[in-house]
């Protein structure tokens, strides 16, 4: 009798878990591909009493991955689309905007392949280590950061603010320490030898746009001599 009551309260708990699964999956399906805020999951979850605990039940579950604090994604349990990098990039601390050698290699100027998630930001420089990923955050002053940004369709319904290939080379040279350009040769060196960039891929960059963020931007010097540099081309 003992044996009927645990085998019968096991296939219970199994199908309750299913149930709960295919709920919490049909809940969540309108934002598929987005990042799930701790206040949307509560929402969702506005029924039990205890939504906070029902939230730690879903991650044990594998249900959702919390990313931070207050921001989670979908868990392999669901199957459904999670945001790409470069959404939950902009989520994860901003405001801010994909940039530097993941942007370059986004817009296919840099031929490698990039790892980490590299962002500009108006707050403290930040890093963060989570189970989506690797994602660093750097400094930029206004009104210098606002220019060169660009919305960028990843996915269906999927859009993040990612630098314009301008930008995100002034960027790289902005925040390559000790790097200071001084004239054409060193310039041209610098992109073609250590970024890897065509030479083809520069001729199709705007000198112009970058011209008019040098008086707002860091090192104007430097920044001068690559629109020097890309017009000469």
């Amino acid at each position: 009798m003992s044996y009927n009551c645990f085998i019968f309260g096991t296939k219970s708990e199994i199908f309750r878990i299913k149930a709960n699964i295919m709920y919490f999956q049909e809940a969540i399906a309108p934002y598929a591909g987005q990042p799930l805020t701790q206040q949307l999951l509560l929402d969702i979850l506005r029924e039990y009493k205890r939504p906070y605990d029902k939230i730690t039940e879903l991650v044990k579950q594998e249900q959702l991955i919390q990313v931070k604090r207050g921001l989670y994604i979908p868990g392999a349990k669901l199957k459904l689309p999670p945001p790409v990098s470069f959404l939950l990039a902009n989520h994860l601390y901003g405001p801010s905007y994909v940039s530097l050698d993941s942007a370059l290699s986004f817009h296919g100027l840099i031929p490698e392949r990039v790892f980490e998630i590299s962002s500009m930001t108006l707050r403290a420089a930040k890093t963060y280590d989570t189970n989506a990923g690797r994602f660093s955050y750097t400094k930029m002053p206004q009104p210098y950061y606002s220019y060169g940004i660009q919305s960028a369709e990843l996915a269906t319904n999927q859009v993040a603010l990612v630098a314009t290939p301008e930008k995100a080379l002034c960027d790289r040279i902005i925040n390559t320490s000790q790097l200071q350009l001084r004239s054409v040769k060193q310039t041209i060196d610098f992109l073609t030898e250590d970024l890897r960039i065509e030479k083809s891929s520069l001729r199709q960059l705007d000198a112009g746009a970058i011209s008019r963020w040098i008086k707002i931007a860091p090192k104007k010097t430097s920044l001068a001599m690559l629109v020097k540099t890309l017009n000469s081309l």
